[in-house]
């Protein structure tokens, strides 16, 4: 038994010197940090394909929800707006949606009104398409959908 007031010395935790070890070695962070970039080189590619198909399911359901208060326009009013616009102030939109590719409400593509006799159309809006360049995963162009 030491005197009182006499410490135990122990070799636990110690190093050489008598330098108490703190922190972690150089192998074991390399050895965490390639565990890391090993989880992260699965999770990123599929985190990024998610985003990419939410965005075309948004852009199909705005396209969708257009379409619609165009049809639901025409059947009240017996024709088709001449802007976008119009859907939001005769109140069949609360919002011109922003395409979710472009991130933009300005890039619709409005697709006039087909007139049976020329010159006698009214010049609105039957459809509307997305302004996004490229393809979809399917393949197919947004500027098709």
């Amino acid at each position: 038994m030491p005197a009182p007031g006499k410490r135990i010395s122990t070799t636990r935790g110690k190093r050489r010197g008598g330098a108490r070890a703190r922190g972690f070695t150089l192998i074991e962070l390399l050895v965490v940090m390639a565990i890391i970039a090993t989880l992260l080189s699965i999770a990123a590619p599929r985190y990024f394909d998610h985003l990419d198909r939410s965005r075309e399911a948004a852009l199909r359901q705005s396209l969708s929800v257009m379409r619609d208060a165009l049809d639901k326009f025409k059947a009240d009013t017996g024709r088709f707006p001449h802007e976008l616009g119009e859907l939001v102030d005769r109140r069949y939109l609360r919002n011109v949606p922003k395409d979710p590719v472009t991130d933009s409400a300005e890039t619709w593509v409005a697709v006039p009104e087909i007139e049976e006799v020329p010159g006698a159309g009214t010049g609105g809006i039957r459809d509307v398409h997305s302004g996004a360049e490229g393809l979809a995963r399917d393949g197919s162009a947004y500027a098709e959908w």
